[in-house]
């Protein structure tokens, strides 16, 4: 499946070429703007694989731009700027730039830092939704264990009991664990 990209850049001559330079390695160019509030709606809408923005941009400007796009965790982003001070390469990079480009550009620069850009995007996916996961794990494991200890307080169960009582509770019902601990906390669930 071809990468899909939206291109934000001001100036109209530079957002052309960048865009038949983009299709012909392939890329599917499916929005463009020379804005960068306009940027964040398109990558909203379309949802790309990535974002070519430029810094300087009227409206919002292409940080707050990738800010935006980035905490959303829509797609990647590459910074394709004219400004190359280190200042504004580390603001890039705290706003969520995965690349960084500074104009103008050769087509041999360019690939790699889109491909670079969305390799990183992938492993950032990856690695939230391992996050998220663990972090749903953490909950059911706590809510367990608190279940575990209103069993022992009001019912007298050893440990052992109480999440064996758990763990058949759950396996009887076909729901999960963490279900079945919850219904003891709220009181819904006595052995």
């Amino acid at each position: 499946m071809p990468i899909r990209v939206v291109i934000a850049e001001d100036e109209a001559i530079i957002r052309l070429d960048l865009r038949e330079t983009l299709e012909e390695e392939g890329y599917v160019v499916v929005g463009e703007c020379g804005r960068g509030d306009r940027a964040v709606e398109l990558a909203r809408e379309l949802q790309p694989d990535l974002a070519i923005l430029d810094i300087k941009m009227p409206h919002m400007d292409g940080l707050e731009a990738a800010r935006i796009i980035g905490a959303e965790r829509i797609c990647g982003v590459l910074m394709l700027t004219a400004f190359s001070q280190r200042e504004v390469v580390e603001d890039a990079r705290d706003a969520g730039a995965l690349a960084y480009l500074v104009k103008p550009y050769q087509k041999s620069d360019l690939i790699p830092a889109i491909e670079v850009a969305i390799g990183r995007f992938r492993e950032l996916q990856q690695l939230s939704g391992e996050v998220d996961a663990l972090g749903e794990q953490l909950e059911a494991r706590k809510s367990i264990d608190k279940a575990k200890g209103v069993l022992i307080d009001e019912c007298g169960m050893k440990e052992t009991d109480a999440f064996t009582f758990i763990q058949r509770t759950a396996m009887s019902e076909r729901s999960r664990m963490r279900d079945v601990a919850e219904r003891i906390l709220d009181g819904s669930l006595r052995p």
